[in-house]
């Protein structure tokens, strides 16, 4: 019975379904028809074989499995193991460890891929795309990326498999797969990874601070700034928009929380330790902001004198502390943007904007911009007065062509001690001169507004064809001129060159971009100061009789258009430029009073010259410095310029006349000594500032608030014309009025920090800006603006608390102890103890006749004074 049972029972081997090497015989055994297994088995035996083939890169053995007919059936290119890894990315995690089957690896994969074995992710995201980025060569990787796999995907984690590779630093000897999936990644629009942006951001932030330094010491230097007053850094917070018009920003609500106490008796320590002992730093309004809380205290809960005696004491503080500080361009720069701060801060909350229009308060603080602004005007004259004859009127470009001139006043028994010359090349001629004097150092912009001269065709051609004669000035030889000093000492430095005024006119105008200054005041202030300039160069030629040449002309006309260049290069608006119109007229006329020889010419050139009159062109007729064999005018011309002067002269006192008459008029019918006073005050044009307070016309109001239009607006702006000359001089002490915008809004906006385009993206952007849904050129930063810390009570406290609060001191046993400012108190409670009961004190409209220092008194400034 036992020998039955051993019979039935099977003993034979059960086939090896997971050898550990397959081999190609063995394969074939187990997978033959007679082999015996079920189709099962055969299947499992397929995936075994095709995962340790992959693993090992035995691409004979996965060649077997995909072209045998016994094994073709059971092959699964899907099958994954216990982690989720498919048969690709086996096979590409066996690369590195034996470096010697890396080739027959790599063609195992291609050979996957081209049976169609699965490409998607395990389950932690990973793709054979991010394996192979870790493990296999360039080659592989971007033939994963030409047959499916994006360099796109990402992880659970969100990693890209160039994430992967470069984390926080490139993997040692991953460089060329960076590089290869960064290329094949910007070509599908990709402009950088969750790591790259992070390391693009760290590097832009190093060079923006890099740069930040470099324009500070650029500054510093041409301007002598103190580091100190730029702070800890410039961040770039104030670059940031506020579009939030909310009115409760411009009008807190009435409690203590938005306003400061004080007693009168404490407003001399308040202005020492607010204003003249403040240390002046880059868009800081604390001064600006101290003082609208405290005017609000004294607004909505005192009398009117309180606010007066804030107001007038502040004021007069001010310029006392600007006055004596003249030369101090930040000190200056400071209080322009703090009293712009503090007239905006007024005069936008409607609490108390019509309690200070009563007492005139606006008036004041009006007059002090115009003071400081005025001020700041006088320092770049006074710099750019120092370059003015060597940069402008005496710099040479082709000093060695314009030295070969010979002019018939010269004394000709001093010619021969120069000995025979030579004469210059013949490449010199009257086109390349020509040529020189009528195009800049670059392409003209269109915007620069067209200017009589000889390039844009104001001339007749008869004058044109003159210009002949200059092939003569300049060819004809009075030998080599003589060495000059800078050969002698080359160490010397070079002469000063319009390159060096437009560096310090740059190193200003970032100065007030970076300071945050109202884009219409900068606009009007080098509306101004290129105003004044055009007037010396005008008066300086005209009265010279050395400039009063056309070899001069020509040199003056260069010089002047690296100005104008300089002008476009800031993105200042094209009207800057009207200002010089009368030396461009000037400089035509000087070039082509030699060439007309005909009284049609003559007539023709005079209508196009709308900047000179009569009197100007005689004088420059008179003066003129003939060069040899130069054309001269004829007499019937002379004498028709004799009879335009003659004329002028009789239209001259004709004005005269009238102005007189309107004037004496003006003062009968007023009849008051105040009215007489204040007229004569305001007609010193040549020593005071005309300014624009809220009663002035509105044209003046209109020509300002162009500025704040459209970009097609802005580019119309002009600026106010100056009265029309009726000598032979321009009035350089003449001041153009300052405006202010309608809109006290408009007050705090901030310049752009590049040139005014039409950039549809910027307007887009700036259009969130406006209450009124305008696009405008200018930014703004209301609630940013009027962020005030617990810090500013230690300006309310005077000198001796200031010093407490900003520097560490010993406190003697009798020393009062400083005030805490906290809420931490239990006791407090900010709903009921900050919270009161306003009331408007009932005010006139009768002056109280308390007046501040006013800057536009008699007494001339100091600045008036040089």
């Amino acid at each position: 019975m036992a020998s039955t049972s051993l019979q039935q029972l099977d003993l034979s081997l059960e086939p090896d379904l997971h050898p550990l090497y397959p081999s190609l015989t063995h394969i074939a055994s187990l997978l033959s028809s007679n082999s015996g297994l079920a189709p099962v088995q055969r299947a499992e035996l397929v995936a075994h074989c095709l995962a340790r083939a992959c693993v090992f890169g035995e691409l004979i053995i996965l060649q077997y499995l995909l072209s045998d007919r016994q094994a073709q059936v059971h092959v699964d290119l899907g099958i994954r193991d216990e982690d989720g890894l498919g048969l690709v990315s086996l096979a590409i995690h066996g690369f590195g460890a034996d470096s010697d089957r890396d080739v027959e690896r790599e063609e195992c994969v291609r050979l996957l891929i081209a049976q169609g074995a699965d490409l998607e992710a395990d389950k932690d995201g990973w793709t054979p795309l991010h394996h192979a980025a870790l493990l296999s060569p360039p080659t592989l990787v971007s033939h994963l990326m030409t047959h499916g796999c994006s360099p796109f995907a990402v992880t659970r984690r969100g990693l890209t498999p160039l994430d992967v590779v470069t984390a926080h630093s490139i993997l040692p000897g991953r460089n060329d797969v960076a590089l290869l999936l960064e290329e094949a990644m910007r070509g599908e629009g990709w402009t950088g990874g969750r790591m790259e942006q992070k390391r693009r951001i760290s590097e832009q932030r190093q060079k923006q601070k890099a740069r930040q330094e470099e324009v500070r010491n650029g500054i510093g230097q041409l301007l002598a700034i103190n580091q100190s007053w730029w702070g800890p850094e410039l961040d770039s917070d104030s670059e940031s928009e506020d579009d939030d018009d909310d009115e409760n920003v411009y009008t807190p609500p009435p409690d203590y929380s938005t306003m400061l106490v004080f007693a009168p008796s404490s407003l001399p320590l308040i202005f020492d330790s607010l204003i003249a002992n403040f240390q002046p730093s880059i868009r800081d309004a604390t001064p600006a902001n101290t003082l609208y809380l405290l005017a609000r205290f004294a607004c909505l809960t005192c009398d009117h004198t309180w606010l007066e005696d804030l107001i007038i004491g502040a004021t007069d503080t001010i310029e006392e502390t600007f006055f004596s500080r003249a030369d101090d361009i930040t000190c200056l720069v400071f209080w322009l943007y703090n009293t712009t701060t503090w007239l905006h801060l007024l005069q936008c909350d409607n609490s108390i904007n019509e309690a200070c229009e009563m007492l005139g308060s606006f008036e004041l603080i009006e007059e002090v911009i115009n003071s400081v602004f005025v001020f700041i005007i006088r320092f770049a004259e006074r710099r750019i007065d120092q370059l003015f004859d060597v940069a402008l009127l005496d710099f040479s470009p082709q000093g060695s062509e314009f030295e070969t001139i010979q002019f018939e006043s010269d004394w000709s028994f001093l010619r021969p001690f120069s000995g025979k010359k030579k004469a210059p090349s013949s490449s010199i001629s009257a086109n390349n001169v020509q040529s020189r004097a009528r195009a800049p150092s670059s392409p003209p912009s269109p915007k620069r507004p067209l200017s009589p001269s000889q390039s844009q065709g104001t001339i007749p051609s008869s004058a044109s064809r003159g210009f002949s004669s200059l092939r003569q000035s300049f060819t004809r030889a009075r030998g080599p001129s003589a060495t000059p000093l800078s050969s002698l000492f080359p160490d010397s430095p070079p002469p000063p060159s319009p390159t060096d005024l437009t560096t310090f006119l740059t190193a200003l105008h970032t100065l007030l971009v970076l300071s945050d200054i109202n884009p219409a005041m900068t606009t009007q202030l080098w509306s101004q100061v290129m105003y004044w300039t055009s007037c010396e160069i005008f008066n300086r030629i005209i009265t010279r009789k050395k400039y009063l040449c056309r070899s001069r002309a020509i040199q003056i006309g260069m010089n002047l258009a690296d100005l104008e260049e300089w002008i476009e290069q800031m993105g200042l608006l094209p009207g800057v430029q009207v200002h010089f119109l009368p030396v461009r007229d000037l400089l035509s006329w000087l070039q082509s009073l030699s060439s007309i020889s005909e009284f049609p010419d003559l007539v023709a050139t005079i209508q196009t010259m709308k900047g000179i009159n009569p009197l100007q062109m005689r004088r420059a007729v008179r003066d003129y410095k003939y060069e040899i064999n130069e054309g001269r005018m004829t007499e019937e011309c002379i004498q028709y310029l004799t009879q335009l002067q003659k004329d002028w002269e009789r239209h001259r006192v004709k004005l005269g006349v009238e102005a007189l008459r309107k004037e004496m008029g003006d003062r009968d019918r007023e009849g008051s000594i105040s009215s007489y006073v204040n007229e004569e005050s305001s007609g010193q044009a040549g020593q005071t500032p005309s300014i624009s307070t809220n009663s002035s016309d509105n044209s003046g109001h209109r020509n300002i608030d162009i500025l704040f239009g459209t970009p097609r607006e802005i580019l119309t702006w002009e600026p106010t014309k100056p009265p029309p000359a009726l000598g032979e001089l321009l009035d350089s002490r003449y001041m153009l009025p300052l405006l202010f915008p309608s809109d006290p809004r408009m007050l705090t906006a901030l310049p752009h920090k590049f040139p005014l385009s039409g950039d549809e993206k910027r307007d887009k952007r700036n259009a969130s800006a406006v209450p009124s849904g305008r696009s405008i050129p200018w930014r703004s930063r209301n609630r940013k603006l009027r962020e005030v810390g617990v810090g500013v009570l230690q300006w309310v406290d005077g000198v001796r608390s200031a010093a407490r609060w900003t520097r560490p001191s010993t406190l003697e046993e009798d020393d009062e102890q400083p005030p805490e400012y906290s809420s931490d108190d239990p006791t407090f409670n900010e709903a009921t103890d900050l919270r009161i009961n306003t009331h408007v004190t009932p005010l006139t409209r009768k002056p109280s006749g308390r007046k501040g220092r006013h800057s536009v008194g008699g007494e001339l400034t100091p600045v008036d004074r040089t």
